[in-house]
């Protein structure tokens, strides 16, 4: 009976062995394929991210690649590794041909250690992916601040689980770091600068943005909610220990762009999104404004979007030298502002438009605005019924609802397959 048992148990555990091995047999036979910079590495490396298997990584040496083309990736499980952010650098100044530097249209893709110069478009595009990780990545047009420039450096869109740490973004045309329509989102100690927007989280589910330096840009951070796209109401978001101060370059995103509307010298930019948690920032020498909270103000045919900010919490903040010399000769909320506030610029400006029947009976208290704890910052709301009609002073001044309570939001957690990076 014992040696029944025993090759019962035998086969039981081979079974699982084997189970097991075919489960990962995709990343048995993983490589490791390494290339240098040279007259050929186009083509060999454009060739390795079409032959890639899963688990495989592509090794760039240091140096500098010339590329005319943009590359593109869609095997999943892959890793791009270079020898530094500043050694490994991808240059794409005489790009001739793609949308951008690198397409990504796949899961489980780790990109690490590497910059992407000059992109004719986007330095590296992200599509419908289910894990992506941006780590140590650096994307920039060295020819500074420009409308020509590309539009995004870090473009992660349509995708879930996006992972962005020790990054470096400058100089792009709309924002350095864009995470769009997308779910369960880490962005954290990164570097953007003389961007138009440093940061834009936009129609976004489930977002922390934590730990970063925004400086030099246009606006700081920005977490926007647009009308007609595919995932609308952006909520959950946590924007917290970040530094946004300086952020004064003139606005230089292309006309008609959304960003384009961005007064030089915001820190932070809420618009028309919900269940936003901006916390224990340093928000400082923005010469426009430090925080803005502002509806969604164009003309649209979307019968399912909201244009209204609301469930905004703004609390143990530190604000300093706002609004120093505010952006009224091109921009016309700077404009308007600066009116309002007799050119004594608050911290934090709230644009007061609502539903009417809540600019008549109030916001429901679970969508209020709450400002609280912000080291005696100057708060200013528009009393948007006064602001319609003439002779009378439309600004709310020190408007506080430290009363109120909300739940926190929790914490976003992603899984990065550190096994693979390290």
């Amino acid at each position: 009976m014992k040696t029944k048992y025993y090759k019962a148990k035998t086969l039981r555990l081979l079974s699982i062995l084997l189970f097991s091995i075919s489960v990962n047999s995709e990343f048995v036979y993983a490589e490791i394929y390494k290339i240098a910079p040279g007259d050929n590495s186009q083509e060999e490396l454009q060739e390795l991210l079409i032959l890639a298997k899963p688990g495989d990584t592509i090794f760039l040496r240091e140096g500098i690649y010339s590329f005319t083309d943009g590359l593109s990736l869609n095997q999943s499980h892959v890793t791009i590794l270079g020898q530094g952010m500043d050694k490994t650098i991808l240059d794409f100044s005489n790009q001739k041909s793609g949308a951008q530097g690198l397409l990504v249209s796949t899961d489980e893709v780790i990109l690490k250690d590497f910059a992407i110069i000059n992109a004719v478009g986007d330095g590296i595009k992200v599509v419908n992916a289910n894990g992506i990780y941006f780590i140590n990545i650096r994307t920039e047009w060295t020819n500074g601040p420009n409308t020509h420039n590309g539009a995004y450096g870090l473009y992660p869109v349509q995708s879930k689980n996006v992972f962005i740490q020790g990054c470096v973004a400058i100089g792009a045309s709309d924002a350095g770091i864009y995470v769009g329509q997308s779910e369960n989102i880490i962005v954290r100690n990164n570097i953007a600068k003389f961007n138009v927007a440093g940061i834009e989280i936009e129609n976004s589910y489930y977002a922390d943005v934590y730990n970063n330096k925004v400086s030099d840009n246009t606006g700081g951070i920005l977490v926007f909610d647009l009308p007609d796209l595919p995932q609308q109401q952006g909520q959950n978001i946590r924007v917290f220990q970040n530094i946004s101060k300086h952020n004064n370059t003139d606005n230089f995103a292309p006309a008609g762009n959304i960003v384009s509307n961005v007064p030089r010298g915001t820190g932070v930019l809420i618009l028309g999104s919900k269940n936003v948690e901006i916390f224990e920032n340093e928000i400082s020498d923005n010469e426009t404004i430090n925080l803005a909270i502002v509806s969604y103000f164009e003309e649209t045919d979307d019968p399912h979007y909201y244009p209204h900010p609301r469930s905004i919490t703004i609390n143990n903040n530190a604000f300093s030298n706002s609004g120093s010399n505010p952006d009224i000769k091109s921009n016309e909320m700077a404009k308007i502002l600066n009116e309002l506030a007799d050119g004594d610029m608050p911290d934090i400006f709230w644009d007061g438009i609502l539903p009417l029947s809540q600019i008549i009976f109030g916001q429901p208290k679970n969508e209020s605005i709450i400002v609280r704890d912000n080291d005696n910052a100057n708060f200013l709301k528009i009393d948007p019924i006064k602001f319609l009609l003439p002779f009378l002073d439309a600004a709310i001044i020190g408007h506080k609802n430290s009363d109120h309570e909300r739940q926190p939001l929790g914490s976003v957690s992603i899984d990065v397959p550190w096994e693979r990076i390290d």
